[in-house]
C-alpha cells in the first residue's frame, strides 16, 4: 500500500501508523481489529494538542490506508460504522452531517459549522433483487444510474430518474424524497419504497426493511425517513418496487406560442395517451435559448415561446405509435402546438431529452444563480415566472421557467452577474408569499435544507411544524443529527 504513496506522503503514514500502534499499547489496546472508539480517541489526541487541520487530515488519510482493506470488503462492517459513530456522537454530543451524492440544491448534505461528516458512499451494494415481484433490496449509498443498469440487465428500470442520476445516491433521494421525470407514470417514492433500514442518532438501528407489497400492521415507520433530510437518521438500506422496463419508447418536442396551448397539450396527452404517458415536461424560450447558447445543443424546431417534451413507453410498439400519431394530429389540428419532432431511435430520443435535462447546467454557466423548486396548481406554474421577469427587470440577465407539467412541479431560475443583496430582496420573500397565496409548496421536490430551513411556514402550518419539532426531539433529543437543517428550533 505504502509503495503506492509519494516520499514525503509515506514517511507521514509511517510516522502516524506508529504514533498510532504507540498510542494503542500504552492503553493496553491492539490495532486490530477496527473500532472507531480507537480511531476517534488517536484523532481527538491530536486535536487537543492543537495539530493543525492539515494535519488532522494527513492522519486520517493514513489511517483510512491502513484500515481500507478491513473495512471496505465487508459489507457488514460498513453498516457498524454508522451505528459506531452515531453511538459515539451521541455520547459526547458531536452533530454529524449524513451525505450521499452531494446533490442537494439546499445545503442538505453539507455542514455548516463543525459537523462530523458521515458518507454513504462505501454502502454501494446489492442486497437482492427478486426477478418475480421486482423489489431490489440495496444498500444506501447505491448511485442511481447504476442501480438502472443493474436492473436494465434483468428486464426492469428504477421508478425514479433524476437530471443527477451519474452522482446521487437513492439514499439521499428518499432523505430527500426526490420526485424528478418519472413521477407523472410511477408515483412518488412514498408509494414505491417498500421499506428501509436507518441508524438512528443513539447508534440504534430501525429495522423496517421489508420488501412486502401490504403491511398493515401499525405506524408505516419508514414515511418518517423519506423527506426527513437527515435529521432522524442515517438511511442505510432500502427495498424499493421496481416496474418492468418498457420496450417501447418514443419522444416528442412540440412547439406551443402561448401557455395556455401548453396546458391545453398536457390536458390532450393524459386523454389520448393514457396508460403509455411516463413524462410531460414543459420550456420556456428562455431555457431553450440556455442549452443552445451555453452547450450548443440544437433546437430541432422554429423557436417558440414554449416547448413541450412527451414521453411514451410501453411493451407494444406499433400500438404506442399509433396512438402517439392520434395525439400529434388532434393537436395540430386544434392549433396546440404550431410544430413539432418525433424521435424513436435511442440516440434522437437522448438529444430531445438533453434539451430538457441539461437546462441546469447551462444556468451555471449564464451566471450566478437564484433557484427556486416550487409546486403549485398547474394553471399557475407560468403566472409566477412572468410577474417575477417584470419585478426584477434589467437587474437579472435571465428569468427562466420550466419543470413538470405532470405534477405541477415550477424549476424557477433567475441568473445574475453576481449575488447581490438588492436582487436577493426583490426575489425574497416575492416568491415564497406569492406561491403560498396560491396554495402551493416552497419546495416540490429539492427539500429544505439549510437554505430554506425558516422558509417552512409559508408551506406549513405552525401546528404542524409543532410536531415535526416533537418528533425531532423524541429521535434526536440531542439535537447531533444533521442540525440547522429542515425543520426550525422549537419556540
Amino acid at each position: 500500500m505504502i509503495m503506492a504513496q509519494k516520499l514525503a506522503s509515506a514517511k507521514i503514514y509511517y510516522r502516524t501508523w506508529k504514533a498510532f500502534f504507540t498510542r494503542c499499547e500504552s492503553r493496553g489496546q491492539t490495532p486490530f481489529p477496527y473500532s472507531h472508539s480507537k480511531l476517534f480517541g488517536f484523532l481527538q489526541s491530536g486535536l487537543e494538542a492543537r495539530l493543525s487541520l492539515g494535519s488532522l487530515k494527513s492522519q486520517v488519510s493514513a489511517l483510512s490506508v491502513l484500515f481500507q482493506r478491513r473495512i471496505a470488503t465487508k459489507p457488514q462492517l460498513k453498516e457498524s460504522l454508522y451505528v459506531e459513530t452515531s453511538m459515539y456522537c451521541n455520547e459526547r454530543g458531536l452533530a454529524v452531517t449524513p451525505q450521499g451524492g452531494n446533490t442537494s440544491l439546499v445545503g442538505g448534505s453539507v455542514p455548516v459549522f463543525d459537523e462530523i461528516l458521515i458518507s454513504t458512499a462505501l454502502m454501494d451494494q446489492v442486497i437482492s433483487f427478486d426477478d418475480v415481484s421486482g423489489a431490489l433490496v440495496c444498500q444506501a449509498g447505491c448511485v442511481l444510474e447504476s442501480l438502472n443498469q443493474y436492473l436494465g440487465e434483468r428486464g426492469y428500470t428504477m421508478p425514479l430518474d433524476l437530471g443527477a442520476k451519474g452522482s446521487c445516491h437513492i439514499g439521499g433521494n428518499l432523505a430527500t424524497n426526490a420526485g424528478g421525470l418519472r413521477l407523472l407514470r410511477y408515483g412518488s417514492l412514498r408509494g414505491t419504497v417498500l421499506g428501509l433500514e436507518a441508524v438512528l442518532p443513539d447508534g440504534s438501528v430501525l429495522d423496517c426493511l421489508n420488501s412486502l407489497r401490504k403491511d398493515n400492521t401499525g405506524y408505516d415507520l419508514k414515511q418518517l425517513f423519506i423527506g426527513s433530510e437527515g435529521t432522524l437518521g442515517i438511511i442505510t438500506a432500502l427495498s424499493i418496487l421496481c416496474p418492468r422496463k418498457p420496450s417501447a419508447v418514443n419522444v416528442a418536442l412540440l412547439g406551443c406560442e402561448h401557455f395556455s396551448k401548453v396546458l391545453q397539450v398536457f390536458t390532450l396527452c393524459r386523454d389520448q395517451l393514457g396508460e403509455i404517458l411516463s413524462a410531460c415536461e414543459f420550456m420556456d424560450s428562455e431555457s431553450m435559448r440556455m442549452v443552445q447558447t451555453h452547450l450548443k445543443l440544437i433546437n430541432p424546431l422554429p423557436d417558440n415561446a414554449f416547448y413541450v417534451l412527451v414521453e411514451t413507453s410501453g411493451s407494444c410498439g406499433k400500438h404506442d405509435e399509433e396512438k402517439l400519431n392520434i395525439f400529434l394530429e388532434k393537436a395540430i389540428d386544434s392549433g396546440f402546438v404550431t410544430s413539432g419532432t418525433v424521435a424513436t431511435n435511442q440516440g434522437k430520443i437522448m438529444s430531445l431529452w438533453a434539451l430538457r435535462e441539461r437546462i441546469t447546467e447551462a444556468l451555471a454557466l449564464d451566471g450566478y444563480v437564484f433557484k427556486y423548486d416550487l409546486s403549485m396548481p398547474v394553471e399557475k406554474l407560468y403566472a409566477l415566472v412572468e410577474e417575477t421577469r417584470a419585478r426584477v427587470g434589467s437587474s437579472a440577465l435571465g428569468v427562466v421557467g420550466y419543470g413538470h407539467l405532470g405534477d405541477g412541479n415550477l424549476h424557477l431560475n433567475i441568473t445574475a452577474k453576481s449575488h447581490t443583496d438588492t436582487l436577493l430582496s426583490a426575489l425574497e420573500p416575492f416568491v415564497y408569499e406569492w406561491t403560498s397565496k396560491h396554495h402551493g409548496s416552497i419546495s416540490a421536490e429539492h427539500g429544505l435544507g439549510f437554505k430554506k430551513r425558516d422558509h417552512i411556514y409559508y408551506s406549513k402550518s405552525r401546528g404542524a411544524v409543532h410536531i415535526m419539532q416533537q418528533l425531532k426531539q423524541m429521535l434526536d433529543p440531542k439535537g447531533i443529527m444533521n442540525p440547522y437543517k429542515t425543520i426550525p428550533p422549537a419556540d
